[in-house]
């Protein structure tokens, strides 16, 4: 599995991940990753970033997603685009499929998400405790637009307001809504779906990104669904 490039230039690089792909590993982790794949062709982004094993890595996309990454080339760019994550400047747009019809039109999903008993996983919790705010877990705010509807399966675009792990799927799933081919946090339902679909993947696609480079320019990339999501709707009902 091979990134796409889709733009560089001596700031950053915007590239495609698939499906499948690592973002970055860790100590316990064997298989390869997107930053091993990056460091053989831009051995310069080495040295960016205050991480060593994540360099010029900005973002990520969970292994069973696809989409747009943003990697910093200096430090210079490093430090700008840190700071518009930070401050929540950043735009980032997913198109995911879930189970099930939703009737909202629109919604917006402001669970706090915290990590889970089962130390592998998040969890969504109440965003108020006897009425007051949940300070329990971290703020996130997901907001989601229907695309398309059909008989079981709901088709969204979905931005985020913050970037916590596994942030999109946990939200989807505690809407009561869990995003097809997630058998991390589905229901034994879908799980059971999950194996018939065999989709081997989750349909969670990061398809837009839009920041400001170093010279306060905004840079907005958007890519298509993979042929593999393309060929999944085309099947469903």
């Amino acid at each position: 599995m091979k990134y796409k490039l889709i733009e560089e230039n001596e700031e950053y690089i915007v590239i495609n991940k698939p499906a499948g792909l690592l973002t970055h590993g860790a100590p316990h982790i064997k298989e390869k990753t997107l930053v091993e794949q990056i460091l053989k062709d831009y051995p310069d982004i080495a040295k960016v970033g205050d991480d060593p094993e994540r360099p010029g890595i900005m973002h990520r996309l969970d292994k069973l997603a696809s989409g747009i990454i943003v990697l910093a080339r200096t430090m210079d760019s490093f430090d700008n685009l840190k700071s518009q994550f930070k401050n929540r400047t950043v735009k980032k747009d997913y198109t995911a499929l879930v189970f099930g019809k939703i009737q909202k039109d629109e919604d917006e999903i402001n669970f706090p998400i915290k990590r889970s008993t089962k130390g592998f996983k998040m969890a969504a919790i109440p965003s108020t405790n006897h009425g007051q705010e949940n300070i329990e877990g971290r703020k996130a705010i997901s907001k989601f637009v229907i695309t398309t509807r059909f008989i079981n399966y709901t088709l969204l675009n979905v931005k985020i307001k913050t970037g916590r792990t596994h942030q999109i799927r946990v939200h989807l799933a505690a809407y009561g809504h869990p995003i097809v081919g997630d058998d991390l946090y589905g229901t034994k339902k879908t799980r059971i779906k999950n194996k018939k679909l065999n989709l081997e993947r989750i349909f969670l696609h990061a398809h837009k990104l839009s920041f400001k480079n170093l010279a306060g320019e905004i840079k907005e990339y958007e890519i298509k669904l993979p042929k593999d999501l393309k060929d999944f709707l085309a099947i469903v009902k």
